[in-house]
């Protein structure tokens, strides 16, 4: 009998490329995933500091932050941000999101006088509702924020810690059943193949 062949694997970007795809290119940059002439892994300019990078990781834990499930800085949000946007942005976006962090920073220290790094957890919160509800009503160009909270969502629910803890991991997936069991705050589930989970 003849055994079926083995899935191929295949790496992240591509899987990030499906992923947009399925989503209709709804996320910010997926048209960079989308078209053939993307540039991906071509230079992206200057790389990311380790201050962006510890900037990157409080912005993302204050979005996705711990409580019965690690958060995002877990998972090491930042740099996984800062690789997206240097290696698959478009050089208008990396722009944005580039400058998006000065500006981030100059409206926290309007609002607080002082860094995000230095404000408590109830002030960046409230910081970040302020973005993001200016992020809802501007379209294009698309406002930085989108673009943090989006690679936040992204970067979290591809992680190992995303994937198995606070999705309910299933690594065989089974038959559909249409009539599952549900209760109000049942977490979803996740049961994409393992290349898919980004450690």
């Amino acid at each position: 009998m003849n055994r079926p062949d083995p899935i191929p694997l295949i790496n992240r970007r591509e899987a990030l490329a499906r992923m947009a795809l399925l989503l209709g290119g709804t996320c910010v940059g997926a048209q960079v995933f989308l078209r053939g002439d993307s540039g991906v892994g071509q230079p992206a300019g200057p790389g990311f500091s380790a201050a962006n990078l510890a900037l990157l990781d409080e912005i993302g834990d204050t979005i996705i932050p711990a409580t019965h499930t690690p958060g995002a800085k877990a998972t090491g949000i930042g740099a996984f941000m800062a690789q997206m946007v240097q290696d698959c942005y478009d050089e208008e976006h990396q722009a944005i999101f580039r400058d998006g962090l000065v500006k981030l920073e100059a409206a926290c220290t309007q609002q607080s006088g002082r860094s995000f790094l230095q404000c408590s957890p109830a002030e960046r919160t409230t910081l970040l509702n302020t973005l993001d509800a200016a992020a809802r009503t501007q379209k294009t160009p698309v406002h930085y924020f989108r673009m943090l909270k989006e690679l936040t969502v992204l970067g979290y629910f591809t992680s190992e810690i995303g994937c198995t803890q606070a999705l309910r991991f299933v690594e065989t997936p089974g038959s559909f059943d249409g009539s599952a069991p549900y209760k109000k705050g049942d977490r979803a589930w996740f049961s994409p193949p393992n290349h898919f989970i980004r450690s």
